[in-house]
């Protein structure tokens, strides 16, 4: 596979700061957007194409570096995660559980009351908490760091050359990290009724009655909770399984407590037609061979994302890609050696964390010429139901093939003192190792799963033994402790071996 050709300018120590050595490139400056001789062109080192979590922290890592850097966005500063995706979806998810404490409180002695939800203070809550991290990918941040921010759209026209508004831009590195959109699928009738995507689902200040949701991924099941705990009537159509990327025996789980909370859930259902208009939407289903009509004021499309790549002229520079998105290799470069590409544009994983991580194997390669490669084996993920869902690793049947013999260590959150206390009792622990414990996957379902298993994919990530995992003190009682006995299970078995108990017996006589 190819990998990044040396940087025009290479980045040198000077004095306990990074400066860039200009190697005589016409217009370029150190730390700074210069135009080159000719009018409405650009030069600099890095031209990163989307400010979404990816873009902006390829952007602020090398202006802070001292590189020359263009960052070009035709969209809001930010992307999808700050604007319609993590960051408003777990504010309204905040709001539900506020929600779902209120009518379940019961069990800690408060009397339990059904909230009045007031849905223009909910809308002004998710956009205020939008308002509040916005200004740390604002334009103006970015151009107190030194980079070049313009507003447009942009499209490759050589291989080291983009044109956007009234520019030519040309680097010796790009970056591309323009992201998904909402994938629509061909459903008879949908181009001709109101529907509401991740995109535009956080903008009503008014109830949804009933909130009928296609798909039933992450975003899927995360909306169907949320709203459903919020007071609306959901149902919720899959034509595979619930959470049919996650292990069964974990989202077994939040399917069962979806369904305890009201969301109507439709597994194995095929949408064959919509229709309607605002309102009032007719869904007509196929489920187990039998036809029938689902009526709901407000339809949400949750099948997956699209790369975005339209547009971008990509032929012009040589790139390939495919439905799926932008073709890399593992270092993150496209056919064009000159062209990074990460984040959702290439498909696989679509996640925050992944578009950031990515960023920094494309830093280490551009600036400072280091072999980083993506190890999807390390990437954790969560799902944001109540309970969460978290996993990083290999699945146990992903292990089971990788090394044969494999070891599977549970613990229940029953068996938690805090679980206890806190009434969050649902779910458990599971950690695969190898025959010699090495720790190489972790899923958890139940309360803050998405902590839990942080401390496993710091494990996973340095390749630790599930001894190490019984060396540290967990303070009592948290939920913490649940990772601590998990590891002790590697070694219970120790404790009923004959050999093993003859020989504590031997060193008992001993006095």
């Amino acid at each position: 596979m190819s990998e990044p050709g040396n940087l025009s300018g290479s980045l040198m120590r000077m004095g306990g700061g990074t400066a860039l050595v200009d190697d005589g490139a016409p217009g370029v400056t150190s730390g700074g957007v210069a135009r080159a001789a000719g009018g409405d062109d650009l030069r600099v080192d890095i031209c990163v194409i989307g400010a979404g979590s990816g873009g902006l922290s390829v952007a602020a890592a090398a202006a802070q570096l001292g590189v020359s850097v263009a960052l070009i966005e035709k969209g809001k500063m930010g992307g999808d995660c700050l604007n319609a995706g993590c960051v408003p979806s777990k504010a309204l998810i905040a709001s539900a559980r506020r929600a779902h404490d209120m009518r379940t409180a019961g069990a800690f002695g408060i009397n339990p009351v059904r909230p009045s939800v007031d849905f223009r203070a909910l809308h002004a809550h998710v956009h205020g908490v939008i308002d509040a991290i916005a200004p740390n990918d604002s334009v103006e941040r970015f151009t107190g760091l030194g980079v070049k921010v313009i507003k447009g759209e942009a499209r490759f026209v050589a291989k080291d050359t983009v044109v956007t508004a009234d520019l030519r831009i040309k680097a010796r590195r790009f970056v591309v990290a323009t992201g998904s959109s909402p994938a629509i699928p061909a459903i008879p009738g949908l181009s001709s009724v109101p529907y509401l995507t991740n995109e535009s689902i956080f903008e009503s200040r008014e109830k949804r009655d009933h909130l009928v949701i296609v798909g039933a991924g992450p975003i899927g099941v995360e909306m169907a909770q949320a709203h459903v705990r919020l007071g609306c009537r959901v149902t919720l159509i899959e034509a595979m399984k619930v959470l049919g990327n996650e292990d069964p025996e974990i989202s077994e789980l939040v399917v069962n407590r979806l369904a305890a909370e009201g969301v109507d859930i439709r597994e194995g259902a095929h949408v064959d037609r919509v229709s309607g208009g605002t309102n009032l939407i007719d869904v007509q289903i196929t489920q187990n061979g039998v036809s029938s009509m689902i009526q709901g004021s407000d339809l949400l499309i949750a099948t997956g994302r699209a790369a975005n790549v339209a547009g971008l002229n990509l032929e012009a520079a040589g790139i390939k890609y495919d439905k799926r998105g932008i073709k890399v290799n593992r270092g993150l470069v496209t056919s064009n050696r000159r062209v990074f590409a990460i984040g959702d544009v290439i498909g696989g994983m679509q996640h925050t964390h992944v578009a950031n991580y990515h960023a920094g194997i494309v830093i280490r390669r551009a600036l400072f010429r280091l072999p980083a490669k993506v190890n999807a084996e390390i990437v954790p993920w969560v799902t944001f139901t109540d309970p969460e869902i978290a996993h990083v690793g290999l699945a146990e049947d992903a292990a089971r093939r990788k090394y044969g013999r494999i070891r599977v260590l549970r613990w229940p959150m029953h068996e938690n003192d805090r679980a206890q206390t806190e009434r969050a009792t649902l779910g458990h622990a599971k950690v695969v190792t190898t025959s010699s414990g090495k720790i190489v996957g972790a899923s958890i379902v139940g309360a803050h799963a998405g902590e839990l298993i942080q401390m496993w994919s710091l494990a996973v990530s340095q390749g630790m033994n599930i001894k190490a995992m019984t060396q540290w003190i967990s303070p009592y009682p948290t939920f913490s402790e649940v990772n601590r006995r998990l590891a002790f299970g590697y070694y219970a078995s120790a404790a009923t071996n004959p050999l093993v108990r003859k020989i504590v017996g031997w060193l008992a006589k001993l006095g």
